[in-house]
């Protein structure tokens, strides 16, 4: 008989996003006359912009004629993209990081949930709590953890709690792990890491043969200086630590798949022996074996992202999602709730008010105001009591969410 992978049963409910998706569903269903608003799902609504709508249909066009015509392209990705993600992403920004250590994808999800193939079932994983689900999920299902536990933390994963005491800041672990989770602009929580405290997880892993999954898919959404957009600003960063970065929030792209990974030639990992393996060789021979290369339409968008007049507007789409945070941010402060993020990310982290649960809230923000965002319990324990909105909503809606929400009863 087939047997399937037990370690699929260990997680608990359904994945977070289909849940809101099913209730939002019952209650529309239920009421159609509702005007619903979302802003849970952090999906963009902001069109692909001019110049890089132009250059998808320039690669549509060319596949539709015999001498520009591109079939399978390289697993890695076009050269042409991941020299302009290395120059203008990486070269531009003082960091040396060369073409070839660029790996092309459909998503950031999918590679933070896929990285894990490459490494042994043995592995310590770390995550903060609250996080993205995805983290936490796939190392479920990879094999790395026992049963969830009554606290809602799976065995044998080293959790290292973000709340308000500690600025959702994560402590450095007291029990050593082998791999560590680390995502800012912080999805839930809308924080941002210094350099300082970069630095401080570089030599951690560093000192401890560690490595650090380092998602900064919002990076795009730093507009001050003084933080970093790139864990490889930091020294010695490429000896432990993968980057992985994607076009979805940043240009508009959910719908259009493009992403990167970024694996320097000097990151190492070890066998049962004590050898040293390159990580990106791993990686790419996974990568080549289960994946045959973003389209060449999307891949030719994707580079005219870095053009002079595609990164103008595409900066111009990032500071109206910005404002939107603010003005949430403002608004929801102004009605007395504790708010957090919505600067220099595109999420903002709201305590709920009166013990209220976050799927309580979830339920009354859905059922009076008719508007949807996150429940924070969603992205673990921690999250508890605590609920994200999106900014990635057109402006109107935005307003019209905060105006519902202050006539909450």
């Amino acid at each position: 008989m087939a047997l399937i992978n037990e370690h699929y049963l260990k997680l608990q409910a359904g994945y977070l996003f289909p849940e809101i998706g099913r209730r939002v569903s019952e209650f529309a269903a239920a009421n159609p006359d509702k005007k619903i608003i979302r802003m849970g799902i952090g999906d963009v609504t902001r069109p692909l912009v001019p110049t890089v709508l132009k250059a998808f249909h320039e690669g549509v066009d060319e596949q539709g004629k015999a001498a520009s015509f591109k079939g399978y392209g390289p697993e890695q990705g076009y050269e042409f993209l991941r020299k302009a993600i290395a120059e203008h992403a990486y070269q531009a920004n003082g960091i040396d990081i060369p073409a070839d250590d660029i790996i092309v994808s459909d998503g950031s999800k999918c590679d933070t949930g896929n990285i894990q193939e490459i490494f042994g079932a043995s592995n310590k994983i770390a995550i903060c709590d609250p996080v993205y689900p995805v983290y936490a999920d796939t190392t479920v299902m990879s094999g790395k953890t026992g049963v969830c536990q009554d606290n809602g933390y799976y065995e044998g994963v080293i959790y290292m709690p973000c709340t308000e005491e500690n600025g959702f800041t994560p402590d450095l672990p007291t029990e050593r792990p082998d791999l560590i989770f680390l995502c800012y602009p912080n999805n839930p929580t809308g924080t941002v890491a210094s350099k300082e405290e970069l630095a401080k997880w570089v030599n951690y892993a560093r000192e401890n043969k560690c490595i650090i999954l380092f998602d900064a898919a919002y990076e795009a959404f730093i507009t001050d200086p003084a933080i970093p957009r790139s864990i490889y600003e930091i020294e010695g960063a490429k000896e432990v630590a993968i980057e992985f970065r994607s076009f979805s929030k940043t240009a508009g792209f959910t719908g259009t798949r493009c992403a990167f990974t970024v694996i320097p030639e000097e990151l190492k990992a070890y066998d049962s022996e004590g050898n040293a393996h390159s990580v990106k060789k791993l990686w790419l021979r996974r990568h080549s074996t289960k994946f045959n290369g973003v389209s060449y339409p999307v891949q030719k968008a994707a580079a005219a992202v870095f053009t002079p007049e595609g990164k103008k507007e595409v900066e111009e789409v990032i500071a109206y999602y910005l404002e939107n945070a603010r003005i949430m941010r403002e608004s929801l402060e102004e009605i007395g709730y504790s708010v957090y993020g919505g600067v220099n990310a595109p999420y903002v982290w709201v305590k709920t008010k009166g013990g209220m649960t976050s799927w309580e809230f979830f339920d009354k923000v859905l059922s009076e105001a008719n508007v949807v965002g996150t429940p924070g319990s969603g992205f673990g324990p921690a999250g508890e009591g605590y609920f994200r909105f999106s900014a990635f909503a057109d402006r109107d809606s935005v307003l019209e969410a905060m105006t519902r929400i202050k006539n909450l009863s």
